[in-house]
Formats: structure tokens, C-alpha cells, sequence
């Protein structure tokens, strides 16, 4: 592991491109510790202090990384970094088998009484783990940007428990639920929770289960995203536990061809050509989103659906307005709900179920 202070890489560069060299003061103070295959990215996180970067170089790493100190960035130089599991156990530090044993690529993790603020995770690949190739719980400010999580076991990029999240550009293919799954928490039956204005912007998302799936969580904003070649594109999932899932934002994303077949589980039925779902939730706004050839025999197929929950607590407030739909089958439109206060207004579209939504 080499180390480099941020304010020296900034001086190499300055000379090659310029001749000249006024080091930033204020990031003196700040190291890239740099990794190479091989080499441990485990103790090259632990070293770090908050403000640094640990910057991995090209190649495959075998092996899982946990970042639990604030205001540090994990960065790879593109897909060529990949992180895979380890092909047998690793001699590791206990942080990296926790999170590996755990089924993970890498983990950020705050404390019960404290989130982990500030952290960043960017420009790498992560593929092959059991559960999630991105696993963050309890973090403020968390920022996952250009990453590309394939063929991983359960989720692409994950997060629990956490606020003011940017999950923006990356790219979730072939996963085994969610390409992107937001949530209150994973484990125990909660009210919704406030994200304090989480972003999900500008992400490829294909082949998974589901593209995005946000459960129990309100003030968020899902935007400008491709979602198609998945079983549902985005599910937006709440139940009978108050405060309710909602009052967060759907727009302008273009979500295609999600007809992949999936089977029923124990919480959900059966998937196919699903674009938007709404279920259980209220004061929801989906908006100027282009949502074309979703179609499938399930319950929840359509373009964009109301769906009373599984365990009966119906929509209410939803405004479904200005949305460009086209060959969505059954309908462009389906309001299976029988909740209160749902508007579709200003919406193309050809076909809907019940009749006159369009």
C-alpha cells in the first residue's frame, strides 16, 4: 500500500500539466492511500483517518472491506476495479469477515446511536457476493456513485437506516431482488422513516428482480433513471405501520420492457411486466415518467399500478400526472386500490383499468 498526501498528487499534477504547484492548504492534511491487487484493502480503511481516500488501482480483489470512519472515500478508477468474494477464507482483519461472512462486498456502517456521515463509495465494480455487492446501515450523507453491481445475490446496492443519501449513475444488472433497495429497516416490522431528502438519480438499472425498491421510507426522490429487463421497474412499498411510506417524488425516469418473469415469494406474487407499483402508500407524486411495453399476467402488471397491500391497507393521495404511457399491458394505467384521494391527471396513455383514468 502506497500513501500520498492529497495536497502532493495535486503538486505531480500541477507540474506535468503546468510547471507550477500552490498545494491546497486545506487538504494538506488529507492522504490517498493507495492499493494494488493484492494487496489488503482492510488495513488500508482501517489506516485511513476522516478526509482520506483509499483508491484502488485496476485488477480483481478478492475480498470484502467494511468502512465504519466518517468523511472517507473508497474509490476504484472504473470497472476494471472489481471486488469478487474471497476464494477461501482470508487472513483478514475481523471487520472484513464480518461483512464478507455476511454475505457482502463492502459495508458502511454506522452505530446505533450515532450514523457514520459523509462517506463515499465510487467508480468500482462489485459482483458475486451472496447478499449485497453494496450494504450500507446507518449512515448520513452516503454517497455510492458510478459503481457497477452485477450478478450479486440479493441486492445490488443496499441501504438501511440511513438519511441523505446520493445513490446516483451506477449501474445494477442481474441481481437477485433490487438493483437499488432503500428501506427503513431490513429486519423488523417499523413505520416508514423520513430519508431528509435521499437521491436516486441517473442509475442504469437491468436483468434484476426488481429496479428499485423503496420500502417503508417518505421524502425521497427517485429521478432520471433507465429501468427495463427487469421483472418490476420501480416499487414504492409500504404497509399497516405507521407513520406511513410516501410523500416522496417519482419522475422523469423511462422504465421498459420490465417483463421478466419472477415467481411469487413468501412476501410478494408473482412479477412480471410491472413498470411502477405503488402499494400502501400515500401523498405520493409520480410524474413526467415514460413508461412503455411493460406487460404480464400478474396481479401487478401494468404500466403504472395502485395496489392495495398484501396485508390490506389501501393508497390514499396519490397523484399520478403528466406520464407518457404506451404498450403497457393490461392497461397503461391500473387502480386496483380502493383508497381514498388517488388523481391521474394529464397522463398519454391508451388503456386503463378501471376505464377513464387516461
Amino acid at each position: 500500500m502506497m500513501k500520498l498526501h492529497i495536497a502532493s498528487l495535486a503538486c505531480a499534477t500541477a507540474i506535468t500539466g503546468a510547471g507550477l504547484c500552490a498545494a491546497p492548504p486545506v487538504a494538506a492534511d488529507h492522504m490517498i492511500h493507495v492499493v494494488f491487487p493484492g494487496d489488503s484493502i482492510q488495513t488500508a480503511v482501517d489506516t485511513a483517518k476522516p478526509g482520506d481516500t483509499v483508491l484502488l488501482t485496476p485488477g480483481t480483489y478478492r475480498q470484502s472491506v467494511k468502512v465504519t470512519t466518517p468523511d472517507l472515500t473508497l474509490r476504484g478508477m472504473g470497472r476494471t476495479t472489481v471486488l469478487k468474494p474471497a476464494a477461501t477464507k482470508p487472513a483478514t482483519t475481523r471487520a472484513a469477515e464480518s461483512c464478507g461472512e455476511g454475505g457482502n462486498g463492502i459495508c458502511v456502517v454506522g452505530k446505533k446511536d450515532k450514523d457514520i456521515e459523509g462517506v463515499t463509495i465510487a467508480s468500482l465494480t462489485v459482483t458475486g457476493f451472496s447478499k449485497a455487492g453494496v450494504f450500507a446501515v446507518g449512515t448520513d450523507g452516503l454517497t455510492v456513485r458510478n459503481v457497477t453491481a452485477v450478478e450479486n445475490g440479493v441486492w445490488g446496492i443496499a441501504q438501511e437506516r440511513s438519511v441523505r443519501s446520493v445513490l446516483r449513475k451506477n449501474t445494477a444488472r442481474d441481481n437477485g431482488d433490487a438493483g437499488l433497495f432503500l428501506a427503513n429497516t431490513v429486519r423488523s416490522e417499523e413505520g416508514a422513516t423520513d430519508t431528509e431528502g435521499t437521491v436516486v438519480e441517473g442509475n442504469l438499472l437491468e436483468g434484476n428482480r426488481i429496479g428499485v425498491t423503496v420500502r417503508r421510507l417518505r421524502n425521497l426522490t427517485v429521478a432520471h433513471n433507465r429501468i427495463s429487463g427487469n421483472c418490476a421497474g420501480v416499487f414504492v412499498v409500504g404497509d399497516e405501520n405507521k407513520p406511513r411510506a410516501g410523500a416522496l417524488t417519482v419522475r422523469d425516469n423511462r422504465i421498459a420492457r420490465n417483463n421478466k418473469s419472477c415467481p411469487k415469494t413468501a412476501r410478494l406474487d408473482a412479477l412480471q411486466g410491472s413498470g411502477i407499483v405503488l402499494t400502501g402508500a400515500e401523498d405520493t407524486l409520480v410524474t413526467r415518467n415514460r413508461v412503455t411495453d411493460n406487460a404480464g399476467a400478474s396481479s401487478l402488471s401494468g404500466g403504472i399500478v395502485l395496489f392495495k397491500s398484501f396485508v390490506g391497507t389501501t393508497s390514499v393521495r396519490n397523484r399520478i400526472t403528466d406520464n407518457v404511457l404506451e404498450g403497457n399491458a393490461p392497461a397503461d394505467l391500473v387502480n386496483t386500490d380502493t383508497g381514498e384521494g388517488n388523481t391521474f391527471q394529464g397522463n398519454s396513455c391508451r388503456a386503463s383499468q378501471p376505464s377513464g383514468l387516461c
